[in-house]
């Protein structure tokens, strides 16, 4: 090799030439990366499923899965900056159950049954051991709500994303039969229940963020809350999937109305559920997870803007008319309930009332 050729090879693809793992794509890393969740798709297959990973697109047979006349019924979703604190922290095991929550929970509050999920996963660099642990949590997901992980994205772009940083959307599809779609019937006298939240889900994590920044507490400490477990672990405890116990409710023909309480919180949240000329009038006594009040007290945030921001509690709002009858069954499934408000008669748009707040973050 003449001295003009290694100058080439230093400085250029003039000699050698580039590929794309030059360019910061590693091809062969996302291959061993299909290779490894394809046992995690497998786990996650149900009837209706047609085929298998790695085709062009996904087959679902919705005669297969039992139904009638059916309504398809899709959502996507993601985790918002919560990717942030799993990078930080890194703990990357529970946000693809987070994935799977936020777009699940949205189809069975309009009365669907999940069928299937796809995912997208971007980053800057592919790291497999990060990228598996996500998509593993997705299967974990996919699995407790009942539906099949049929396919995904996995795309490596340098220059988007820094090397570590990665982020993530999930698509869901469900189907309900026509006559059986929600919300359904409610009416003035109806009850609202509540479903216990496992903390902060998946929402509100730039004020959560913004909390621990300014409250001096890193993310390996203890949690001001909790003495079992570091803040990161805590505030990454993975949404709750409320697939089959509300369900459950719905088949035993219980429901009327479920909403998903996530950004926007329960006044946000439950009016798109109710109405014309209904109001939801809520008391605001139920107990909820320690590390609301922290947050509350260490950001300085109102009750007012807590309700507005947060789950505070309560993870699933349910209208129903008979509430013991629904108050068993749920709990048969597993679930906390609390009675949280009564529907009654407003003017206008549908809304949330809500009663005395104080100290009840305390």
């Amino acid at each position: 090799m003449t001295r003009a050729d290694h100058q080439d090879a230093r400085n250029g693809p003039r000699a050698a030439g580039l590929n794309y793992r030059d360019a910061g794509v590693d091809i062969d890393a996302g291959d061993a990366l299909v290779d490894m969740i394809k046992p995690l798709t497998k786990a996650t297959k149900r009837p209706g499923v047609m085929g298998s990973l790695g085709g062009f697109g996904a087959l679902f047979d919705l005669k297969a899965a039992g139904f009638k006349d059916p309504v398809l019924v899709s959502t996507t979703d993601g985790v918002g900056t919560k990717l942030k604190v799993a990078v930080e922290t890194n703990l990357h095991d529970t946000v693809g159950i987070d994935l799977v929550a936020m777009c699940v929970n949205d189809l069975v509050v309009q009365g669907a049954e999940p069928l299937f999920f796809l995912d997208y996963f971007a980053s800057g660099r592919l790291s497999v051991p990060q990228a598996h642990a996500v998509i593993a949590g997705i299967a974990s997901g996919c699995r407790e709500a009942g539906c099949a992980l049929v396919g995904g994205e996995t795309a490596e772009m340098p220059g988007m994303y820094a090397e570590s940083d990665y982020d993530l959307a999930g698509f869901a599809v469900g189907a309900a039969e026509r006559n059986a779609l929600l919300p359904q019937g409610v009416a003035v006298g109806d009850a609202v229940l509540g479903l216990a939240s496992s903390g902060v889900h998946s929402n509100g994590y730039s004020l959560v963020r913004r909390i621990v920044s300014g409250a001096g507490v890193a993310w390996g400490d203890p949690a001001p809350f909790s003495s079992r477990e570091t803040l990161g672990e805590a505030l990454m405890t993975p949404t709750r999937i409320y697939v089959q116990p509300v369900l459950a409710l719905h088949r035993a023909g219980l429901l009327k109305a479920a909403a998903h309480i996530t950004g926007g919180g329960l006044p946000g949240n439950l009016p798109r559920v109710l109405p014309h000329g209904t109001v939801a009038a809520l008391d605001v006594t139920w107990p909820v997870p320690p590390v609301f009040p922290w947050l509350a007290e260490a950001g300085g945030v109102p009750a007012e803007e807590m309700l507005r921001v947060f789950n505070c509690g309560i993870g699933m709002a349910l209208v129903v008319s008979d509430p013991d009858a629904a108050t068993r069954l749920l709990e048969e499934q597993g679930e906390r309930v609390m009675r949280i408000g009564t529907i009654e008669a407003g003017s206008g748009e549908p809304g949330v009332r809500i009663g005395e707040t104080a100290g009840w973050l305390a």
